[in-house]
């Protein structure tokens, strides 16, 4: 059986790395990915899925953070509509409803979750002529947004598993959701696939990244703990009284001092004794001229922990100041959650499974993963989920070389790891649904 999964992954690479440039090309920010939408529900319609979710049947609304504005949704749609997104499920996609559910029912036996995120970065591609894009011809044609983290290799990684599992559906015992995760950058997507019960009853989930640096030779399936630090991110928007500063500063309310005091405070926040912790404040912005109190300031920021409890002390402590910055000087303050995760951590049977099925079975080469300084992923909320209620959780990477570091302009991957994606997924399924009873392990 993983002979000729071995075979049959191999036999996809053209057309993987024709989807992936595709992708690649139509880079979209979350909450804005319908043409990318639409071809996913598409593809996996054709492919024969018992079901295909998409629009509001993905995400519960009131869930999603940091969404757009509603200028920016239209501008979307109205672009999506341009370069060709499918009708069939484009409609689907308004407001922000993005993201896809595929479902294959396979009779009696456990549910394995795999999850794919779809989104880009706001960043310029690079015009570089050694950048593989330029040189192919599929760099982004969206100015400003390119996928630099490696997302449109994830959507394609997902698209062949999923046709993988469509052959061998005869040979599965259970049900394979895959989930193809609108807006994880800025963690603000997860949540609301969450929320909408997708991961209820779910026994294992999993999910990947692609990376390395230029410095990356091997091509290798990564494990380890999966930690990833929890976070907060938040906007904040102070409003106060404009005057005039020298004939009557005593009638205005400086929402500037508001902010600086803020942010002051918020750095000197004490550290957590049970968990490393961290805050910063990436954007400040006020005032409109150097004669007139401040009126208007707004915030940009951030808090992590390495634990949900010490993100959990952070945000508490951090609002607090918030609010009480803006009463010292009589200024409105108004919190707006822009994004969130857990502490992402994996579970350990599963994960020396995955490492045990991608060595032997596969034949890719696998490594160990040390705990570094983590980042945060909204994956967690899946991860969580699964976990408190008795199933399990693995979160890999798909290791290989790498042109640039994650959301940088030059960001590119050796398209091999595709073909070692599909490989790892597929695999890890099959042993999962080999029976009808969840494998003992």
């Amino acid at each position: 059986m993983y002979y000729d999964l071995i075979r049959d992954a191999e036999a996809l690479k053209e057309q993987l790395i024709k989807t992936r440039r595709e992708f690649h090309r139509h880079a979209e920010l979350g909450w804005t990915e319908m043409w990318t939408s639409c071809l996913i529900a598409r593809r996996l319609n054709d492919m024969g899925f018992d079901q295909v979710l998409t629009g509001r049947s993905v995400c519960k609304s009131q869930a999603r953070m940091g969404l757009p504005s509603k200028e920016e949704l239209n501008a979307a749609y109205q672009r999506a509509q341009s370069e060709g997104a499918d009708p069939d499920f484009l409609s689907d996609m308004k407001d922000g409803f993005t993201g896809v559910i595929g479902i294959l029912n396979c009779g009696e036996g456990p549910t394995v979750a795999l999850r794919f995120d779809i989104d880009a970065l706001p960043i310029q591609e690079t015009y570089d002529p050694n950048h593989l894009p330029n040189q192919e011809g599929f760099r982004s044609i969206h100015n400003g947004i390119m996928h630099a983290c490696g997302h449109d290799g994830h959507i394609t990684t997902g698209l062949g598993t999923a046709e993988l599992l469509v052959k061998y559906r005869s040979q599965l015992h259970g049900t394979v959701k895959l989930i193809f995760q609108p807006s994880e950058e800025g963690v603000r997507g997860a949540k609301s696939i969450v929320e909408n019960g997708h991961l209820d009853g779910v026994d294992y989930v999993l999910a990947a990244h692609i990376g390395g640096t230029p410095d990356t030779k091997i091509s290798a399936i990564g494990t380890g703990t999966g930690l990833s630090l929890a976070t907060v991110k938040m906007d904040v928007a102070y409003t106060g009284k404009a005057s005039h500063a020298a004939l009557s500063p005593h009638l205005g309310k400086n929402a500037m001092l508001a902010a600086a005091t803020a942010v002051l405070n918020l750095y000197a926040i004490p550290r957590h004794g049970e968990g490393d912790t961290r805050i910063n404040v990436g954007k400040l912005t006020a005032g409109s001229a150097r004669n007139i109190v401040c009126d208007h300031a707004k915030l940009e920021l951030e808090v992590r922990g390495s634990t949900s409890e010490s993100n959990d002390y952070m945000e508490a402590y951090a609002q607090r100041i918030l609010e009480h910055s803006g009463a010292m000087h009589d200024c409105s303050c108004e919190i707006t959650l822009m994004g969130a995760a857990r502490c992402g951590t994996n579970s350990a049977k599963l994960t020396a499974l995955v490492a045990d099925i991608c060595r032997h079975k596969l034949g890719l080469s696998q490594v160990t993963l040390e705990d570094g300084a983590a980042g945060s992923e909204d994956y967690s909320y899946m991860s969580e989920h699964v976990q408190k209620h008795g199933g399990q959780s693995c979160y890999f990477s798909n290791i290989t070389h790498c042109a640039g570091s994650f959301h940088n302009e030059h960001f590119d991957f050796n398209e091999d790891a595709l073909i070692n994606g599909v490989k790892a997924f597929t695999g890890i399924v099959l042993y999962l649904l080999e029976n009808t009873t969840k494998p003992s392990f």
